[in-house]
């Protein structure tokens, strides 16, 4: 790969509104940007990596709150802004855990078609990461699978997390042939253990990753497990880290996007977003990049909302 690699950004793009406490009885909220690959795209910016995010955003007030938060954190802008509203989701905590109703009929992050993310995907790209809502549902969803399968066919590193949200999933078998179509071409696959079980309900842990590696030819699986550890599965070697330590937990809102920037991030600094060096990753290569990843979670649950540490933070944080 020659010179910076340049990575793609594509999926949702909305406000959180967080639950942050009660007043005389009444839920109080902050509003935070967020939505799963927006956020990846903000924390691969802030660790140095030239970031496009290709989704539209709206040309309202919250749209506006979106931009300023991409460009502040160093990532482009690829996609023309929108007329159309923002999406929203009302997060709402218990014990620290997000609980997640979505809005996003008729918004300005769903209107795309292939045509016009591939004019918003840079002819230089080295890989093109997405997930989340963007798979959940509708023409969007569609053409999302076929702008990462012809990005595959084209020798681009692809990037998936399905990062499901069952309360937008109104199509269960639908919705998982589109996610099977994609994890047929990703070259990376991240996901939790929620979605593992969501995905192959009623297996075992062992059963269910049996199952996702019969649907992928990914080179590099990454399974997450909260709190506990996470696994990374190559083709010649297997690693379990556990999560590090949180100093003081605010909530966990973002820490999977951050924790899946992380891994592109360090690829990329590595040169490896391609088969070939994924290939070729030892259990201490996998140590490595779940290392770095579990510290940058770490970090972001130490903020409210999703605010992704920088590549010197998180090289802070493992120094200490």
């Amino acid at each position: 790969m020659q010179g910076k690699p340049v990575i793609a950004i594509g999926g949702e793009n909305l406000i959180d509104f967080v639950q942050t406490g009660e007043e005389d009885g009444a839920p109080l909220f902050d509003a935070n940007p967020g939505g799963s690959p927006f956020n990846v795209a903000v924390g691969l910016a802030r660790q140095g990596v030239e970031t496009h995010y290709v989704t539209p955003i709206s040309s309202d007030a919250l749209g506006d709150t979106l931009a300023a938060r991409l460009t502040a954190s160093g990532a482009i802008i690829a996609a023309p802004r929108r007329s159309e509203p923002t999406s929203r989701a009302v997060v709402t905590l218990e014990h620290g855990i997000p609980t997640y109703a979505f809005h996003r009929d008729g918004t300005a992050e769903r209107q795309v078609t292939a045509k016009s993310l591939w004019k918003s995907i840079p002819g230089d790209v080295a890989a093109l990461h997405c997930g989340s809502l963007a798979l959940a549902d509708g023409a969007d969803a569609d053409a999302w699978v076929e702008v990462l399968t012809e990005a595959a066919a084209r020798g681009i590193f692809v990037s998936f997390d399905p990062n499901v949200r069952e309360s937008l999933i109104y199509d269960r078998m639908t919705y998982i042939e589109r996610v099977s179509r994609v994890m047929q071409v990703a070259h990376l696959v991240k996901l939790s253990d929620e979605d593992l079980g969501w995905l192959f309900p009623e297996e075992t842990e062992e059963d269910a990753i049996a199952a996702l590696f019969d649907v992928t030819t990914a080179g590099l699986v990454v399974l997450t497990r909260g709190p506990k550890d996470a696994t990374a599965f190559s083709n010649s070697a297997t690693c379990t880290v556990p999560a590090p330590h949180v100093t003081r937990l605010v909530d966990t809102v973002g820490a999977g996007d951050t924790f899946m920037a992380t891994l592109l991030a360090t690829l990329a600094a590595r040169d490896a977003l391609s088969p070939d060096a994924l290939a070729a990753m030892d259990a201490d290569d996998l140590r490595y990049l779940l290392r770095r990843a579990g510290q940058a979670a770490a970090l972001n649950c130490e903020h409210t909302g999703c605010n992704p540490p920088s590549r010197s933070d998180i090289d802070v944080a493992l120094a200490g």
